[in-house]
């Protein structure tokens, strides 16, 4: 499916609430403000105090909850909540989360945002030792680890099964009296704590969700953390105290929305600084400036504004466009962004136009909209990046796991130019980038507290599974 025009998706977005009624409408709520980070399933499970309920689907939020019976049967006074792009595992039933297991010992549901790098081999070790797996999703594999080590009990088990895998990862896990957190060692996923007035804790990927149901931002969390929520209030744990913060930076670039903060940075005013750096080190002579909808609109305001130039609408997005589960060929990723953009004729005939984007993945997205805009009568076309050339993988959580889908991985900026067919290509650079997000709490962690391995090939983590293949790859044309 393409739910966004650029093919590239984050993983999911994860929501959940500790003691309050009306918990699952609310986790409902919650899940709306993140359906862009997923789209094609949605669940939610709750619990009551006594045993958890269950309710997931494939589609978006409103279309795995079309029967208004389905979030009426989720009782309980705690639930959590998933939106799912999958990055890993098809797109099935059995990988929509958040997942539901029964155990002698109690009910456990868990859902999970991000990807782990050693999955395929922890799930052969666990299949050698007789672990039976329901799904395709490395969400999974976190259970029967548990399970391997429950006879310490459970808070003892989950940490050794969160040292045990490795990525990017933010979990949150749910039994019929409570709620808990976790963030990978380097907090490479947003994931934040909100509180209702009356006292009710959320969890969510962005504050965003937090706004929705009027939570007042309480923190976020931090890497290595195990936080317990139940009766007696948060209780903030660690399962590891070796951590270094590097959060993804193509939240700030593209995923987040842009009203939401995260690590004290709002999205919003980070892309409208990347846009003002970019206008400092790449400057255009042109007549006007426009954004590609939406995530980019922030950047190009700030482009304009430092450079003194009208800032112009000369784009339009769709908001309407049907969805589709067909399979993103190139094909049909060409046709997705003749539905989503339109070009307004009455803007940009006979000017030169600065066209401001987040990033490049595969060109494809690029391609059109600057075809769109020369058949629409743009006189010169100077397009300027608000991220630096995104040239290596990402194994944390987004759908680009390869270098050979990346056209500035294979080509040069003179060439992408050509390919592209602008009058002129230019990116940020990553020293700009970090300095435009400018995480307060970073401390001493490389690269501004930010994973900029997209750009420069520098990545946070060992990449466990994905290094053979990763490096190998390095040695291709």
């Amino acid at each position: 499916m393409f739910n966004e025009i650029k093919s590239l998706n984050e993983e999911c977005g994860i929501f959940g609430i500790y003691n309050s009624e009306n918990a699952s409408q609310l986790t409902y709520l919650g899940l709306h403000n993140l359906q862009h980070r997923g789209q094609e399933g949605a669940g939610i499970v709750s619990s009551d105090g006594r045993q958890l309920y269950q309710h997931r689907d494939r589609g978006l939020l409103s279309e795995a909850f079309a029967d208004p019976n389905d979030l009426k049967k989720l009782i309980g006074d705690s639930a959590i909540g998933h939106v799912r792009y999958s990055t890993t595992g098809r797109n099935s039933i059995q990988n929509v989360q958040p997942f539901l297991y029964h155990f002698l010992d109690g009910d456990v549901a868990l859902a999970h945002n991000g990807n782990l790098v050693n999955a395929s081999s922890l799930r052969n070790r666990l299949e050698k030792h007789g672990a039976i797996f329901q799904s395709d999703s490395d969400t999974e594999i976190l259970i029967h680890l548990i399970r391997n080590h429950i006879e310490d009990g459970f808070i003892p088990a989950l940490k050794k099964s969160l040292n045990e895998v490795h990525g990017g990862f933010a979990f949150l896990l749910l039994q019929k009296d409570r709620m808990i957190a976790a963030l990978d060692p380097n907090g490479i996923r947003p994931l934040c704590i909100g509180r209702l007035t009356n006292g009710a804790y959320v969890v969510a990927s962005e504050t965003c969700a937090l706004d929705i149901v009027q939570a007042e931002f309480v923190r976020d969390v931090q890497p290595g953390e195990l936080i317990i929520f139940d009766q007696e209030g948060m209780h903030i744990d660690h399962f590891t105290t070796q951590t270094q913060l590097a959060v993804c930076s193509m939240e700030y670039v593209y995923f987040a929305r842009p009203d939401s903060i995260i690590h004290g940075v709002t999205v919003h005013n980070a892309r409208k600084r990347m846009g003002k750096l970019l206008a400092q080190e790449q400057p255009a002579d042109v007549d006007i400036v426009i954004g590609v909808p939406n995530s980019s609109l922030s950047a190009a305001s700030g482009y304009a504004e430092e450079l003194g130039l009208p800032y112009e609408m000369g784009l339009v997005k769709n908001q309407y466009v049907a969805r589709t589960f067909i399979e993103p060929t190139k094909e049909l990723r060409e046709n997705a962004v003749k539905l989503k953009l339109s070009a307004v004729r009455g803007v940009v005939q006979g000017k030169k136009i600065a066209v401001v984007d987040d990033s490049i993945v595969r060109g494809t997205t690029s391609k059109q909209i600057c075809r769109m805009l020369k058949k629409a009568g743009a006189k010169e076309i100077h397009l300027r990046i608000a991220s630096p050339a995104f040239r290596f993988p990402c194994f944390y959580g987004i759908d680009i796991s390869t270098r050979t889908e990346l056209i500035a991985a294979h080509h040069s900026v003179e060439e992408m130019q050509k390919i592209l067919g602008v009058d002129s290509l230019r990116f940020l650079s990553v020293e700009s980038l970090i300095k435009a997000i400018d995480i307060p709490d970073a401390g001493e962690s490389p690269y501004g507290g930010l994973t900029v391995a997209y750009f420069n090939g520098q990545y946070p983590t060992k990449l466990d599974d994905y290094e053979q293949g990763y490096l190998a790859s390095l040695n291709e044309q």
